[in-house]
């Protein structure tokens, strides 16, 4: 079943636009979820809106969003939440090009595929992704989802559009009241050379198939244990190394580095060595039936 789309509208460039859809592209639908259970009955629990001033339960329909002002609350309804309109709610109109360097990461949030919606759409949405391809640009823009306005930077993506929600710069806290109370540190220059050792040691590329969620596959095996009646998994406590002499722990890693890698060479060379042999007593075998 294909997913629902997001959001539909429209992708405005100038005078072009396109009918378009949005897709989240990301999903949390396959991690584990937790209930609240009723302990001395095994029931779950059913949460229940309460009056803060009366301790009455409000039923669904008496229910209204407030704004708090000064100790008042200004009522809103759902009509007049949705009667908020901004050209964003229905169109994302593309506002400026910049390069995709210029976007500070921490901005980054959640992403979105944006396709088209109809075939009168194709080209236009073609043109528009081909020309930010071209020119190596990202595009700006907004939108509007769940009653709140998003700026949006879209990139091209295969044949695709992918659109990433940005935070507002009222939501990135600044750096400067966590970095600036670091102190000043001098490092040897043979430390940092060792840590570089290191770190080309361990140099690799990025493979999303590569990492997996140790705490959920955890949790799955306790929640297995439990179910079977067994006494859940326990895991070690780390140790904590005490680094007393910090060239000497960078050392000492540089040296189980090499270690390890002249062992998983040794181990591949006598991995070879075995298949050569194996190789050639099958070749003479051969031989031998042959023969006779």
């Amino acid at each position: 079943m294909a997913p629902r789309p997001t959001w539909k509208g429209y992708l405005k460039l100038s005078l072009v636009s396109c009918s378009i859809a949005m897709y989240t592209a990301t999903s949390t639908s396959s991690r584990i979820r937790l209930n609240i259970i009723n302990r001395e009955t095994g029931n779950r629990i059913r949460n229940q809106a309460i009056d803060s001033e009366t301790g009455d339960v409000v039923e669904n329909d008496a229910k209204v969003k407030g704004y708090e002002d000064n100790g008042q609350y200004v009522l809103l309804e759902e009509d007049e939440l949705d009667e908020v309109a901004l050209e964003s709610t229905h169109t994302i109109e593309i506002e400026k090009f910049i390069p995709r360097e210029e976007v500070d990461e921490i901005y980054l949030d959640e992403s979105f595929y944006i396709v088209p919606n109809d075939e009168v759409a194709y080209e236009a949405f073609a043109v528009i992704r081909e020309a930010m391809k071209k020119k190596g640009m990202v595009g700006l823009g907004r939108v509007v989802t769940h009653r709140r306005e998003r700026l949006l930077m879209l990139q091209s993506r295969g044949d695709g559009i992918v659109a990433t929600a940005l935070r507002y710069n009222n939501e990135v806290r600044d750096e400067h009241q966590y970095f600036d109370e670091i102190p000043k540190v001098k490092i040897p220059s043979d430390m940092i050379q060792l840590a570089e050792h290191i770190l080309e040691s361990k140099r690799g590329h990025f493979d999303p198939s590569e990492f997996e969620d140790r705490y959920e596959d955890a949790l799955r095996d306790l929640i297995k244990a439990k179910k079977a009646g067994n006494a859940p998994p326990s895991t070690p406590s780390p140790r904590p190394s005490n680094v007393i002499n910090l060239m000497d722990a960078l050392r000492r890693s540089v040296k189980g580095d090499k270690d390890g890698a002249a062992a998983g060479a040794k181990g591949s060379r006598r991995t070879t060595a075995k298949k050569s042999a194996a190789r050639k007593g099958s070749a003479k075998h051969k031989r031998m039936k042959k023969a006779s």
